[in-house]
């Protein structure tokens, strides 16, 4: 299990930069996450009536790593509040539906004026244009459109994965790159410019790929038909004696050879060339892999090119010894949770603080960018000081 790790002295590749996160759900916390797990100096602005996954606070992890402050944006001293901060900010990002953030007199428009330099970052699902961009929808309704969930499943019906392809792949990691390059862009121009980061176009792109390879006739559009799909059955998952699961993926010939050596069956298997032969190929590899435990088959497969991995639980894989020889994940207030990545040889990113409750920096994080009035703003509960 992995065990508390020091945090870093070192400042991560993004020291210096000031993030403004106007507090939302999904893939923008995310993406905040990992820019303040990055160096950025990232201050949250929360709702004083608080938000998320309805979990305690200290588990809400896609809140760790920055301060929460609470201000009531209903007041136009809370408006102007978040104002001063985006003067002192080099981005300012938030994920609600086009034209709330314009009427709150936080859009673009009025803030770019303000402050010409600024990226200023959007997340949302459909985007800020198009026929359903005002209408609500989650990752599985983006999925379905971009075409994406089509292809995961077995034959009969797709599946529902979890919502890391489309709000963390195709939203989150898509509003960060986004925001990264207008950054340099700001460097060397010094114009900032807006940054529409939509769930629906990123998980689209993300499966640029596979229509290349359906443009070019090497992809059935359907499920369970092709090679990375489960079509084939030297690329699935198959079920071992002890009720467990092992990934099997030896799709380059040499790998598959070490596979068939490791396999240890004294019958040829059917040619896996032959597409008309998966379907004996996969029952044949069914009835072998029932035979041994999961341990067994990872003992069998040790150190070798065949591509098979036991299937994990979440609680399982920190114990995994690849990644806990490289720490990917990190105990911090007895909570085991995914460290930051990528790696840096000399800015390291790094776990700071713990997720709050909404509100617990509001005086500190404010005085820390030069919020002056910080007392008065709480006096006047534009800003609330949670204990």
């Amino acid at each position: 299990m992995p065990t508390d790790v020091a945090a870093t002295s070192s400042p991560g590749p993004l020291a210096g930069v000031r993030v403004v996160e106007l507090a939302g759900i999904g893939p923008l916390p995310f993406a905040c996450m990992l820019l303040a797990e990055l160096g950025a100096d990232v201050i949250k602005v929360d709702r004083p009536s608080g938000g998320g996954l309805g979990v305690p606070p200290e588990l809400d992890l896609l809140n760790r790593g920055r301060p929460s402050v609470a201000l009531d944006l209903k007041t136009a001293a809370g408006v102007e509040t978040v104002r001063r901060l985006v003067d002192r900010a080099d981005v300012f990002v938030e994920g609600f539906r086009p034209g709330v953030v314009e009427r709150l007199g936080l859009g673009p428009e009025v803030l770019l004026e303000r402050r010409p330099a600024l990226v200023y970052g959007r997340m949302t699902g459909w985007g800020q244009d198009g026929p359903l961009a005002d209408t609500a929808g989650h990752d599985l309704t983006y999925l379905a459109a971009s075409g994406v969930l089509h292809a995961i499943g077995p034959a009969a019906t797709p599946v529902v994965p979890l919502n890391l392809i489309g709000d963390f792949g195709g939203g989150a990691m898509y509003l960060v790159a986004g925001v990264l390059a207008a950054l340099y862009s700001a460097e060397v121009t010094g114009r900032g410019q807006v940054v529409d980061a939509a769930v629906v176009d990123g998980s689209a792109h993300l499966s640029t790929l596979i229509h290349g390879l359906l443009g070019a006739g090497a992809w059935v559009d359907a499920r369970a038909s092709n090679l990375l799909d489960g079509g084939a059955p030297f690329y699935g998952v198959f079920a071992t004696g002890d009720g467990q699961h092992v990934a099997v993926g030896p799709l380059e010939p040499r790998f598959y050879a070490e596979f068939e050596a490791r396999l240890g069956v004294a019958e040829p298997l059917p040619d896996r060339n032959d597409v008309a032969s998966w379907d004996d190929l996969r029952d044949r590899l069914t009835a072998v892999f029932v035979t041994r435990s999961r341990a067994e088959w990872v003992a069998a497969f040790e150190g070798s090119d065949a591509c098979v991995a036991p299937v994990l639980s979440l609680r399982e894989a920190p114990d995994h010894p690849q990644l806990a020889a490289r720490a990917t994940f990190e105990t911090r207030q007895g909570v085991v949770q995914p460290a930051p990545a990528p790696r840096f040889s000399q800015t390291p990113g790094r776990l700071t603080t713990p997720p709050v409750v909404v509100g617990h920096d509001t005086r500190a994080a404010l005085l820390s960018w030069g919020i002056e009035d910080v007392d008065e703003l709480i006096e006047s509960g534009v800003a609330s000081q949670r204990p």
